[in-house]
């Protein structure tokens, strides 16, 4: 019974990391670059990503860019899970063959 709550602890962990990585991500550069728009020579380029970043994820959310972010986090979590399980299965044919 302990392998499987090992498993699922791992997994859960995986999922929610998984999930925190690219919401972190963006909304990191998200925060970061209006504060790099303070400089007058990097003014337009960060106005213009931070635009780009916008209408990317509209596109993921139908037209909510938070939607978009949080369906490219929940598609991340799904990802990250299915790599753990295909690691934890194959660790486990590596054990019994060994």
């Amino acid at each position: 019974m302990s392998i499987f709550t090992n498993f699922l602890r791992s997994l859960l962990l995986t999922m929610f990391f998984s999930f925190i990585a690219p919401m972190s991500l963006v909304g990191g550069l998200l925060f970061l670059l209006p504060l790099i728009g303070h400089f007058r020579a990097l003014q337009g380029a960060t106005e213009a990503s931070a635009t780009r970043i916008m209408h990317f994820l509209l596109i993921f959310g139908s037209g909510h860019p938070l939607h978009g972010l949080v369906i490219i986090s929940l598609t991340c979590s799904f990802v990250g899970a299915l790599f753990d399980t295909y690691a934890y299965y194959r660790y486990q044919i590596l054990r019994i063959d060994s």
